[in-house]
């Protein structure tokens, strides 16, 4: 039988702890990964107590918290810290979400936080996202028509057609979706995954656009779409309760229409 290992400088150790103040009564344990590349050294996983009376309630209050007022060497993304930006994206008591929308009181015990899985990691909790923002603009995320535009008004379409786009133009591409896929995780560098297709689709079916046809053309190929074994664990994984598995399933349903 095969047996697998991580290499020695991939594997994980345990780091420091950092005790909470000594009048703390209500502490929560928080088991945050930790890598620098700079460093030359392994990755750990260090060990924070927080003083939860002080504490907001979600993952990431407490994530600037520690940064704050214990470590300010730990590395993270954040900005509007509602749900909208995506950048706080990580991978929490085993699930990917937002650390902003993630209560601290839906984990069980000790509150574990990892970078986004199966991408290589800047620092910390800070994923490097080169690779996937490179796959959506490769769908064309933008309008494209032959036509010229009315000239005394926009262009417009019907409140029918203005719904076929509502949901997939609701992604905040934060790759909660895309790195919760283990096709996406095995062939990142051909499949181009739940949010950039989930994007394909919202161009593909909106009314307004007139490349419909060269947008299907880019997307057939064994990869870039048929990688997709709708496992939807992309489905679960995102924070915006949107369905990256249907819209796939609507664009394999499109390609096979135009075959006949």
């Amino acid at each position: 039988m095969a047996k697998f290992t991580l290499p020695a400088n991939s594997k994980v150790t345990r780091g420091r702890a950092f005790p909470a103040g000594s009048d703390a009564t209500n502490t929560r344990e928080f088991v945050v990964y930790r890598f620098d590349p700079a460093s030359g050294e392994n990755p750990r996983l260090d060990t924070y107590h927080v003083d939860m009376d002080r504490c907001g309630p979600m993952v990431l209050d407490a994530l600037i918290k520690i940064k704050n007022e214990i470590d300010p060497t730990l590395t993270f993304r954040r900005s509007c810290r509602e749900g909208i930006c995506g950048s706080c994206a990580m991978n929490i008591d085993g699930t990917n979400s937002l650390a902003c929308l993630k209560s601290i009181d839906d984990c069980n015990g000790a509150v574990k936080i990892y970078p986004l899985p199966h991408m290589s990691v800047v620092k910390d909790l800070v994923p490097d996202l080169t690779n996937f923002y490179a796959q959506y603009a490769s769908v064309k995320p933008w309008l494209e028509t032959q036509t010229p535009p009315p000239p005394d008004r926009e262009r417009l379409q019907s409140k029918e057609d203005q719904e076929k786009i509502n949901s997939p133009s609701a992604c905040i591409l934060c790759a909660c979706c895309s790195t919760a896929c283990p096709s996406y995780w095995w062939n990142s560098d051909r499949y181009l995954g739940p949010a950039a297709l989930l994007q394909a689709y919202r161009w593909i079916v909106d009314s307004r656009d007139e490349a419909t046809g060269e947008r299907l053309d880019a997307l057939e190929d064994p990869f870039r779409l048929y990688r997709c074994h709708t496992i939807l664990n992309c489905t679960s994984a995102c924070p915006k309760d949107l369905n990256p598995g249907r819209a796939i399933a609507e664009i394999k349903k499109l390609m096979t229409e135009r075959r006949h």
